[in-house]
């Protein structure tokens, strides 16, 4: 398929803003209006008196080699958040185009479709929560630019079917945003690999989940060539700081305690799943692809005014479609689960 077919054609006409580093980032820099006598700050040796990579350089080259990708095919932003935004601001016509999100689902593709004016169709997931493939291509038009799919789904907690995936990818002529915030607690192959083969699938993913990175604002996304080209055209010049990148890097290098991380993470998430589903309060406790279990219980505020007075801080999904006396409970520490796990047990029926 043709990529700049979707894309909104003041953004295929627009010239973007060219930044002081995009020319140079060596010699006697007087271009940029930068403090050239320094910062009364340090970190790691970084001159943050000057501005930052705009494509960092360093951190993509190191996370193209991380997902097995070509460089060109990797775009950093200060968040996945960011990315959403972006997407919506290259592809999406306000008042004029629309997307599609499978619900439940993570509330911020709706947000950010709010904020662009751009109209959006629902399509409820299947009593598995897995994708009905066949209401998402009914809901799509020729004015529907993305389909949002969140694998391993939030507040779910389950990785969407592969197969599903493609077959969206060619039975539509709209992008296919597949958001793997949490793919590694999976075991589950990442969509990363398959961009080539599919060009309008865009694959995001974060260092916020489980690399722990949350508060420097890392997320990235692989797609096609031609997608980057148009994200770098949009984004702001220096759109993720050079303290973040630095932090990312140091992560980067450290892939087996991650790991150890990971197993931990899903050690627990067994743990709690094996306590919890004996409480009297739990009515069923969803499969978990994620570092969270989506739990059903017989009174969803209930549950959560008690845990809040006891200083646990829960996420109450019962409001969403489908989700009737929810409740999502983020995989913690040892101790922190046997905290949960006891005020759990002294709720009741």
């Amino acid at each position: 398929m043709n990529i700049e077919n979707l894309v909104r054609p003041n953004i295929t006409q627009l010239k973007p803003y060219r930044s002081a580093r995009q020319d140079h980032t060596g010699g006697i820099l007087l271009d940029a209006n930068e403090n050239a006598f320094g910062s009364p700050v340090f970190f790691d040796g970084l001159e943050l008196n000057r501005y930052p990579d705009p494509y960092q350089s360093g951190l993509r080259e190191r996370l193209a080699i991380m997902v097995d990708v070509p460089k060109d095919t990797v775009f950093i932003g200060a968040g996945s958040d960011e990315i959403i935004d972006l997407l919506f601001r290259v592809f999406c016509e306000p008042s004029v185009d629309n997307v599609v999100i499978p619900e439940p689902t993570y509330g911020i593709y709706r947000v950010a479709a709010g904020i662009h004016n751009v109209s959006v169709s629902s399509s409820l997931l299947n009593d598995d929560f897995q994708l009905d493939v066949a209401d998402i291509v009914r809901q799509t038009n020729e004015s529907t630019k993305m389909i949002f799919c969140c694998s391993p789904n939030n507040p779910t907690g389950n990785v969407f079917s592969k197969e599903d995936i493609f077959q969206l990818c060619t039975a539509t002529g709209a992008l296919i945003i597949v958001d793997e915030a949490y793919v590694e607690f999976a075991g589950s192959t990442s969509l990363a690999g398959y961009v080539e083969a599919y060009p309008n699938l865009v694959v995001m993913r974060t260092l916020s989940k489980s690399w722990g990175l949350a508060g420097i604002r890392i997320g990235y996304c692989i797609a096609h060539p031609t997608i980057i080209e148009y994200l770098n055209k949009v984004k702001a010049p220096y759109n993720v700081n050079s303290v973040s990148a630095s932090l990312a890097l140091k992560a980067l290098e450290e892939p087996k305690e991650r790991e150890q991380i990971i197993q931990t993470i899903r050690e627990e998430r067994k743990r709690l799943v094996e306590r919890l589903q004996i409480v009297p309060q739990v009515q069923h406790i969803y499969p978990s692809d994620a570092n969270f279990l989506l739990v059903r219980v017989n009174n969803a505020k209930k549950v959560y005014s008690k845990l809040i007075n006891d200083g646990i801080v829960i996420r109450d999904r019962s409001n969403e479609p489908k989700l009737d006396n929810c409740v999502r409970i983020t995989v913690g520490t040892s101790e922190q689960n046997d905290v949960l796990i006891q005020a759990m047990e002294e709720i009741g029926e």
